[in-house]
């Protein structure tokens, strides 16, 4: 069964604040779609160093948002980046709409 996107970690770091929660949120949803399209503009044009930066960013937002698994699989994906290899483009994309699906629907 594949991973579901959730706000467990933000909830329990806001500590009841809504505003910080909201705040927390609103910082994942303006920065997600441009790193989105950084990593895509980096991997068409074969930038695979700068396409490792940009995983390195997003991985962080997936622990937060409870995807363990997704963290797991961008840090993997990462260090392929900068060898070069894209074995795990197909299923790191798969985690990224996943995401994108999730940030739309808490808006």
């Amino acid at each position: 069964m594949a991973e579901v996107p959730n706000l467990k970690y933000i909830k329990e770091i806001a500590g009841g604040n809504n505003e910080f929660e909201k705040k927390f949120i609103a910082i994942i949803q303006a920065e997600f779609p441009q790193e989105k399209e950084d990593y895509l503009r980096h991997l068409e044009n074969g930038a695979w160093e700068e396409s490792a930066k940009v995983v390195h960013k997003m991985k962080h937002k997936f622990g937060i948002l409870g995807l363990t698994d997704g963290y797991k699989t961008a840090i993997k994906y990462e260090e392929d980046l900068k060898k070069g290899k894209t074995t795990l483009m197909e299923e790191f994309s798969g985690i990224l709409n996943t995401v994108e699906d999730f940030i739309i629907k808490i808006s």
